[in-house]
């Protein structure tokens, strides 16, 4: 399936519940007494007849699926709850390759993001919102290029390395621990809700 044929399917479910559509796809939101991360992402992966899938690579050849929740503030207005991951910072990876070349553009050209509007808990109702494609073009391209070549500097430079890199970083994406948090030494590059709002009209 490429992204446009998937971007059309999934307009069909804006405005559904994705608790209603995870129970008719049988995705589970809790597991174990643990909240299931991915479950809405799954919801939509499912709904497209697709394998579940979280590779480096771009999950279904020519573009990416991504899930980002909208809360909604005391004045009534949107705005995005998070920013979005984006993909896991290789260190040798990263300092191999260039950003025309790098994970991290592979993953942002193609993107196709589901926004959904969530509640105070994560058994309240989830709604799709919209369904957005990143082409990252112009402007952007380019100052995210720049952002890649700050945290492959930061890599390169034997004074800094890897534990140099901080979420202070980068105008529209950020690297960032990922994972447990406190004392966790993976990291992931980021979207900045600055990002997502050249995109995502709330």
């Amino acid at each position: 399936m490429e992204g446009k044929e998937a971007v059309l399917k999934l307009q069909q479910i804006v405005g559904k519940n994705l608790h209603e559509l995870a129970i008719e796809f049988n995705i589970t939101v809790h597991k174990n007494g643990r909240t299931n991360k991915g479950w809405a992402g799954h919801v939509c992966e499912r709904y497209l007849e697709l394998p579940i899938n979280s590779s480096q690579s771009p999950n279904f050849g020519s573009w990416e699926l991504k899930s980002i929740p909208i809360k909604t503030l005391k004045n009534g207005e949107l705005a995005f709850k998070e920013t979005m991951a984006i993909t896991m910072i290789d260190p040798v990876n990263v300092c191999q390759k260039e950003f025309k070349d790098s994970h991290l553009l592979a993953k942002l050209r193609k993107a196709v993001v589901v926004a959904r509007t969530v509640g105070g808990d994560i058994d309240d109702p989830s709604y799709i919102h919209s369904i957005t494609e990143l082409n990252l073009i112009g402007e952007l391209y380019e100052q995210v290029e720049v952002d890649y070549n700050l945290v492959r500097n930061a890599l390169l430079d034997p004074k800094l390395g890897f534990k140099s890199l901080t979420g202070k970083m980068g105008v529209y994406i950020q690297p960032r621990t990922k994972g447990a948090g406190h004392g966790s030494t993976t990291r992931a590059f980021y979207a900045r809700t600055l990002f997502l709002k050249q995109f995502i009209n709330l």
